[in-house]
């Protein structure tokens, strides 16, 4: 398999769906000429046209709702948000619309659409531009909520949102963009609401979402010179949540760890911790523990922007404090 960047195979996983079916189309600010403000769609106004390839206005309400439409009336629009903040001015019609015209209208009419959505810090972006939302919309029933991790999940998850019939919240990382990774060369799909173990352990687990997946791996590296075997899961499904992967790794390691960039107050790492302590309560040595992101806006300053999210150091630090231990000198 050749490796690819995060940010090229999100392209690929655009072209194939556009060439495989004439009814995707993407929409956007600045997603045609300009080639997407993170060169996502670079090349593809080019190849086909401005119909298919629509350059919007800054309106973030009307792309959404006129996507809905389209999305109505058999087309699979795919629609790109500048980053996750801005979605909050199409919240109405993601929620009240595309959440719920498929349930109103008794199954007769689907919402086929994927929002993709930039977010996540470390970039002195500041606050209205760098915060992890998951939960606003995981929390939402008749959305379905992706964030890949690696490339190939970018790709095969995009691939997979735009085939569904249902609307699809595709959150990506800005600072996974420029990470590398294998890709497939064959065609495949990533499924949807299905958790992958990217290490496996025995001392604990350490469940990541989008970026703290990254994050988790590389701790797990310096747990093993504490004599610590971490299993890292990688979330990639917020809604549908893969309970049977992580209940199963819970029974095995008797202690989870669960981190998210967003704030943790109600946030997807709580909703993991109530669901674990349902379904695998007798089976845990220690209290479900969770690590997010600190409970103020993002801050400017590099430094204090740095302090506010969730450092590879901090998951070992929550981690030796699960299995009793302390950071060696």
């Amino acid at each position: 398999m050749a490796e690819k960047l995060f940010r090229a195979a999100l392209r690929e996983a655009l072209l194939e769906e556009m060439e495989r079916d004439e009814s995707v189309y993407l929409i956007g600010e600045d997603i045609g000429v300009f080639g997407g403000a993170y060169r996502i769609t670079e090349g593809l106004l080019e190849k086909f046209g401005e119909m298919r390839v629509v350059d919007a206005p800054i309106a973030e309400e009307v792309i959404v709702g006129s996507a809905i439409g389209a999305a109505m009336t058999g087309l699979r629009p795919v629609v790109e948000m500048m980053t996750v903040n801005f979605s909050l001015l199409a919240y109405d019609q993601v929620v009240q619309n595309a959440a719920k015209i498929r349930y109103m209208f008794g199954g007769k009419v689907s919402v086929p659409m994927v929002i993709r959505l930039p977010g996540g810090a470390g970039h002195q972006l500041s606050a209205q531009h760098s915060h992890s939302f998951e939960v606003l919309y995981g929390f939402i029933p008749g959305l379905l909520v992706v964030s890949p991790t690696t490339p190939e999940d970018a790709k095969g998850l995009l691939k997979s949102a735009i085939r569904t019939d249902n609307p699809v919240m595709f959150m990506e990382s800005m600072s996974l963009y420029n990470t590398r990774g294998e890709v497939p060369d064959e065609e495949y799909l990533t499924p949807i609401g299905k958790a992958a173990v990217r290490r496996e352990g025995a001392d604990l687990t350490i469940l990541g979402v989008s970026r703290q997946v990254v994050l988790a791996l590389a701790a797990a590296q310096k747990l093993e010179d504490e004599d610590v075997d971490a299993e890292v899961i990688d979330l990639r499904s917020i809604r549908p949540l893969d309970w049977k992967t992580i209940v199963d790794s819970v029974k095995k390691t008797s202690r989870l760890l669960v981190v998210e960039e967003g704030w943790p107050t109600f946030g997807v790492s709580a909703e993991i911790a109530a669901g674990v302590q349902l379904r695998a309560f007798d089976y845990l040595d220690a209290p479900v523990n969770r690590i997010g992101g600190a409970e103020v806006p993002m801050p400017y300053n590099q430094q204090l922007e740095k302090a506010a999210i969730p450092s590879s150091e901090d998951i070992v630090k929550g981690a030796l404090a699960m299995v009793g231990k302390k950071v060696s000198a």
